[in-house]
């Protein structure tokens, strides 16, 4: 039973206003009693009621009750909601005042009239705050139901992302593949195996939604492997990946397209090839002092604008943003850049 004393400890303190206001009533209803007094009568009727009501619901199975915002019991379904409010307030009248007589009482039996007063004040103060609570958890449910439909379609939009990004990386490396196989047999071999690595690493990450940051470089590290292959000494690469960083979740292929980028549109173009550095940091943003990772991707290429337009050529850059988009809204972003000296700088950026 994964009781939430926070919650029952608000829920009380609502009670207790819910209480002093109600003795506000009863002291003008019988002006003998001090206000002081009709609140200890108040808060011993409200008390019991509170926690028959509020402990009663964790006796429901959590599958008949309705899903909490902060993941514990909820408002107990149907019949089971009415049932739990009827029996709190029955305890609340017949327990909580006696108990008020007992601890605040001057003796004096009250009048029939008095007592049935005091039942209706019950019964009227037992439904609204009910309903209250009821309406609070419901809208807590709603609210729960509506983050968790939000992120199964983040889930499924991400999924969806990958599964296009995976062909067009595949079909460029069996058409490289293609032409090894008839001009060199034994660089087609190695390049199939770090193929096989790689769709070995892809298809277990394929099955969540995120994997650590040192998972992306490994991956990275396979498609650079690959490449290299065709490219020869053309390619040169670095990946530095500070060890405080290595566990932070990331979403599968985030940093992939921005290097096929670089080759595809920054060092193929060029005769003699170049260099490309993936590098991650930790950085503080100025504006609210909070924690950000940039993860700058920078080739010795052509340079912004200088490669030919290719097909498809934006295809990788536009799932990237919206990965990020996805994941982390407006607090994601990619920036691209001229390097100062020379090639292309891009810095995706997103929240610890």
């Amino acid at each position: 039973m994964n009781i939430q004393w926070r919650d029952l400890l608000r829920h009380y303190l609502q009670v207790v206003a819910f209480c002093s206001v109600i003795a506000v009533l009863t002291t003008a209803i019988w002006p003998r009693k001090s206000y002081l007094v009709q609140l200890g009568y108040s808060l011993a009727v409200g008390t019991v009621t509170w926690a028959v009501i509020d402990f009663g619901r964790y006796v429901f199975d959590e599958r008949n009750c309705h899903r909490d915002s902060a993941g514990g019991h909820g408002w107990p379904k149907g019949w089971r909601g009415a049932l739990l409010a009827a029996v709190g307030v029955a305890c609340g009248f017949f327990i909580g005042e006696p108990l008020g007589n007992l601890l605040l009482g001057d003796g004096v039996v009250p009048s029939a009239q008095d007592s049935r007063i005091s039942l209706v004040i019950t019964l009227v103060a037992g439904a609204v705050g009910t309903f209250y609570f009821f309406t609070r958890g419901k809208a807590a449910a709603l609210i729960a139901e509506r983050n968790a439909a939000e992120r199964d379609a983040s889930e499924a939009k991400l999924k969806l992302l990958e599964t296009q990004l995976e062909p067009h990386m595949l079909f460029n490396t069996l058409a490289n593949l293609r032409v090894l196989i008839t001009l060199d047999p034994p660089r087609a071999v190695q390049m199939l195996d770090h193929l096989n690595g790689y769709l070995r690493v892809t298809l277990s990450g394929s099955r969540s939604v995120a994997h650590p940051l040192s998972a992306e470089f490994d991956r990275l590290r396979d498609y650079l492997e690959l490449m290299s292959i065709r490219m020869g000494p053309r390619l040169r690469y670095t990946l530095e990946l500070p060890d405080d960083l290595r566990d932070v979740p990331v979403p599968p292929l985030l940093l992939q397209p921005l290097v096929e980028n670089s080759i595809r549109h920054g060092l193929e173009p060029q005769v003699e090839g170049g260099e490309i550095v993936v590098r991650a940091r930790r950085e503080s943003k100025a504006s609210a002092g909070k924690l950000q990772i940039a993860i700058e991707v920078r080739d010795t290429g052509v340079g912004l604008g200088a490669a030919p337009p290719s097909e498809g050529g934006g295809f990788g850059l536009a799932q990237v943003r919206e990965r990020l988009a996805t994941v982390y809204g407006a607090r994601g972003r990619l920036e691209m850049a001229a390097a100062a000296d020379g090639g292309t700088r891009a810095v995706v950026t997103f929240p610890i």
